[in-house]
């Protein structure tokens, strides 16, 4: 990683890390089975709101809950923007190409346009992603 790449990464997490100040709404907010947008076999895309960008390279940032049930996991996908996610309720194991990981409630990760992430819920509750996705200017 260069300088200018450390920067830039800097500077969106500064600029994203307001829009988590509401995650603990989503912890406390129980979803109804069948709201948002089913993407995967207990798995679901809720809407949290959209944002203008003040980060130059990102003209909005959208935030969304992914709903996992219990065990449920969303299959490996190609990112199609780069997000900045948050677990605000269960735990997850993370799998990309090069390396697997855990998360618990209040742990963050990034996920990179264009690369390959697979999420799974390991716990027995269920589990939260606060997604911030980064759209491009």
């Amino acid at each position: 990683m260069n300088r200018r790449s450390a920067i830039a990464l800097g500077v969106t997490a500064a600029a994203v890390a307001p829009l988590f100040a509401t995650a603990t709404f989503a912890k406390t907010k129980k979803y109804g089975a069948n709201e948002g947008k089913e993407i995967a076999p207990g798995v679901r895309i809720v809407e949290v709101g959209t944002a203008n960008s003040d980060i130059p390279a990102y003209k909005s940032i959208a935030l969304v809950d992914a709903v996992f049930q219990p065990g449920a996991s969303a299959p490996a996908m190609v990112m199609d923007n780069d997000m900045v996610c948050t677990i605000t309720s269960g735990a997850f194991t993370i799998k990309k190409v090069d390396k697997e990981f855990k998360l618990k409630v209040g742990d963050v990760y990034t996920c990179s346009k264009g690369k390959t992430d697979q999420a799974t819920n390991t716990s027995k509750e269920v589990g939260v992603h606060r997604i911030a996705i980064l759209i491009p200017a």
